[in-house]
């Protein structure tokens, strides 16, 4: 494909099942699931589902980026939360940071995989440049 931009974080995850964090093909950007992981593999925020949800968050927008967007142009997120008991906690982070962007949002209870991750989101962009 022509104009086909990628970004990998360097997590195990991204090598092993062979996907990006995310891609940009003309002017949209899909960000893959996104956990709170940080560059060594390691859980950031602990058992706290708004701590890993700002991280999570921080990732998503440092991927947009990267690939020539900004958080502003978000158009859509996915979150997906382990136990429905953390929707409030985790759409409210979600609720702060998209206040004045407020893109469409889709929020389910899913089996995530790895042992004490409590959300992941994924998230679609649309930016008015064609990359350079």
């Amino acid at each position: 494909m022509n104009n086909r931009q990628t970004v990998n974080t360097g997590t195990i995850w991204e090598d092993l099942a062979g996907y990006s964090r995310a891609v940009r093909v003309g002017n949209h950007i899909c960000v893959s699931g996104t956990t709170a992981t940080d560059s060594s593999g390691a859980l950031v925020g602990g058992t706290d589902p708004a701590q890993q949800m700002e991280f999570a968050l921080k990732k998503v927008e440092a991927a947009i980026v990267s690939l020539g967007g900004q958080l502003t142009d978000t158009i859509r997120t996915r979150v997906y939360v382990h136990n429905m008991r953390d929707w409030e906690a985790v759409s409210r982070v979600h609720g702060r940071v998209f206040a004045k962007i407020r893109p469409a949002n889709t929020l389910v209870q899913a089996g995530l995989i790895g042992e004490g991750y409590l959300v992941e989101v994924d998230a679609d962009a649309l930016v008015d440049e064609q990359p350079k």
